[in-house]
């Protein structure tokens, strides 16, 4: 899939600059695109430089989490949740284990734990699959609860922002939490129907109503504030609940008894290589995006559902990140390359770098997790999985959208 969009974006900047060049006479247009092809190999390369540290930092941090048995506990406690909500999975299968602590992962931004658990906990759900090359009901809520992607600490945005000179790179952090929550939601909703699952019962209810409380009081509590006060204390609460993440991690590896420091290093260690590694990825997809916005092809695509909007009379600006949540549910590193290139055409604390940064972080990437997880386990009907996965990116996108203006517009 990321080679065709890759291709794609290739091909579709090439007829267009001939379009341009043979009708309406722009000469310019190839030079732009080999300017555009050498400028953004630089910056690509320049940004994977400057993530180094950052991503050093926060993985080293978040290997002390996972050392001092953090995650473990996450998985304690949402275990009831899981046994009700896959009533064929069996109590204690180890399935129950992989797939929380593969939730768990997600949502603490631990992506490179995220990936190898998630498919475990897929072909432990393959054992009790009673047809072979078929998703089961179990791995199909499994992979739209995955691809929804409950984001409590979207580390790698912040990382990003921070890279691209924002003034608070966690303004977003609330945004994030707000969105993600209602893509879950409904791609939980919609599984739930087609599954009749009784959302109903007791300790669903519970955990779900929990959930809905924590975000309904955190609405509550913006909705009365002015803009700029409601971007303040955004803000700080974002970086108290970070700052007090990173001490909950360090003293309870104290009580676990864990070597922080060396844990730390460990994980930081593993930041620079994967700095290093996000390098080629970058300079691929930046070229290619940056060929594709060059070339006129994106503007084409954008202008047209900018024509409606005005007809519509709507505010148009949430079209600059459109790109962002177009190429979303079909490559994570497509999306991120775009919300980059959103940040650094028009600025990180723009409309558009924080909306793209908020859709960045609502929800996973649909078609990739499902290749993935799917064909780790030889799946070949996925049955209603995409299009759960689909339902829950699209309200994730709409309500990114719309927190975007409360909280920024």
């Amino acid at each position: 899939m990321l080679n065709f969009i890759w291709i794609f974006f290739f091909i579709s900047a090439f007829i267009t600059a001939l379009f341009k060049l043979l009708v309406l006479g722009d000469q310019q247009i190839f030079s732009q695109i080999m300017t555009a092809m050498f400028s953004l190999s630089k910056t690509a390369f320049e940004i994977s430089l400057g993530l180094t540290g950052i991503l050093s930092l926060w993985l080293g941090i978040m290997r002390i989490g996972e050392r001092s048995g953090f995650i473990q506990l996450l998985t304690q406690a949402l275990t009831p949740l899981f046994s009700r909500l896959f009533p064929e999975v069996p109590k204690n299968h180890p399935a129950l284990g992989a797939m929380v602590m593969n939730i768990s992962a997600n949502a603490l931004g631990l992506d490179n734990a995220a990936t190898p658990l998630g498919i475990k906990a897929m072909k432990e759900l393959q054992t009790l699959n009673v047809s072979a090359d078929t998703a089961s009901n179990a791995q199909i809520l499994f992979l739209v609860i995955n691809t929804s992607a409950v984001t409590l600490f979207p580390i790698t945005i912040f990382t990003y922002r921070a890279q691209m000179g924002a003034i608070s790179p966690t303004d977003v952090f609330i945004p994030i939490l707000i969105a993600t929550y209602i893509s879950t939601l409904m791609g939980l909703l919609a599984v739930a129907t087609v599954q009749k699952i009784n959302l109903l019962d007791k300790v669903i209810f519970s955990y779900l109503a929990g959930f809905t409380a924590f975000i309904v009081c955190i609405l509550y509590y913006f909705v009365q504030l002015s803009q700029d006060a409601m971007l303040a204390q955004s803000a700080l609460i974002s970086n108290i609940i970070l700052f007090s993440l990173v001490i909950t991690f360090i003293v309870a590896a104290i009580y676990k008894q864990v070597n922080a420091y060396d844990a730390f290093i460990e994980g930081a260690k593993e930041g620079f290589d994967t700095a290093i590694t996000i390098i080629p990825y970058l300079v691929a997809m930046l070229v290619a995006i940056g060929v594709f916005r060059v070339s006129g092809a994106l503007d084409l695509i954008t202008d047209v559902i900018r024509y409606c909007v005005v007809s519509l009379q709507w505010d148009s600006r949430f079209i600059e990140a459109l790109p962002t949540a177009l190429m979303k549910p079909f490559s994570g590193s497509g999306a991120r390359a775009m919300m980059v290139d959103t940040m650094q055409v028009y600025g990180a604390d723009s409309f558009a770098g924080r909306l793209s940064s908020i859709v960045q972080g609502s929800t996973e990437t649909t078609f990739y997790v499902l290749a993935v997880y799917f064909g780790a386990v030889g799946i070949k009907n996925i049955r209603h999985a995409a299009v759960c996965g689909i339902i829950a990116d699209f309200f994730g996108i709409i309500a990114a959208i719309f927190v975007a203006y409360w909280f920024f517009g």
